[in-house]
């Protein structure tokens, strides 16, 4: 058993989260229990999450996309309500960390994903790492690497005549970071989503473009979190992957 107060306060620490000026409300979300056994993470506080932590008693349900996202209507109806009811009716904590768990130096979304995928990281320009491949490849191949890390086909827009080597990525819903990946002279990009300009940007800028999947870019990070945080206090950790194809 663990104080809640004395994991919060040391995974804010650990995170940074107040350096990071985010669409969300990072660290504790939802109060419970003030006494924590056992941590179940999962990428989104859906409902399907929620119920299997239920079953399975978790006292802290910590995820990277938690609640009360900047602009979203406050009212607490519907689904809303049905979650927050859950969580509440049966004591648990909710506890989410967006930007600063992307950004983290090793327990990172980025970082996770370059060592999950055998990326040789150099460096990074605010949320977008950049680095290298072990050898030269095709587009074809970095595709067929991502499907056998991630479990996923990526959708992949070619570019003209241009093996890779450097390569810069960033997960999750980040394709709006194309230019800024084109500015660091990369072969290739990696994202988690795709939005219609980001084809055209990709093939009048000649640069390979993966769209990886958000949730499959994303569930690494939350991953170390938890064991990180299980092992510091001795606690029970359970991931649990709800599927979700974007």
């Amino acid at each position: 058993m663990a104080k809640l107060d004395n994991i919060l306060a040391y995974a804010n620490s650990l995170l940074e989260i107040h350096e990071y000026k985010d669409y969300c409300p990072n660290g504790l979300q939802v109060e419970g229990k003030t006494q924590v056994n056992k941590i179940i993470t999962g990428v989104t506080a859906c409902m399907a999450l929620l119920d299997v932590a239920v079953e399975k008693q978790a006292d802290i349900v910590l995820v990277h996309h938690g609640y009360f996202w900047k602009g979203e209507n406050p009212i607490v109806v519907g689904m809303k309500k049905n979650r927050l009811q859950l969580l509440l009716q049966n004591n648990i904590n909710l506890v989410a960390y967006h930007l600063p768990l992307d950004d983290h130096a090793s327990l990172g979304n980025n970082m996770q994903l370059a060592k999950r995928l055998n990326w040789n990281y150099q460096g990074k320009q605010e949320l977008v790492c950049y680095g290298e491949l072990n050898q030269v490849s095709t587009g074809e191949e970095l595709a067929l690497q991502l499907q056998q890390g991630l479990g996923q086909e990526p959708l992949y827009i070619a570019a003209n005549d241009k093996t890779i080597k450097r390569i810069a990525w960033c997960t999750g819903a980040a394709q709006n970071f194309i230019n800024n990946a084109v500015a660091l002279d990369v072969d290739a990009y990696i994202s988690g989503e795709i939005s219609e300009p980001t084809v055209h940007i990709a093939r009048e800028l000649n640069i390979h473009y993966f769209a990886a999947g958000h949730h499959a870019t994303e569930r690494y990070g939350i991953q170390a979190l938890g064991q990180h945080l299980a092992k510091q206090f001795g606690l029970e950790h359970e991931f649990v992957d709800i599927a979700n194809p974007v």
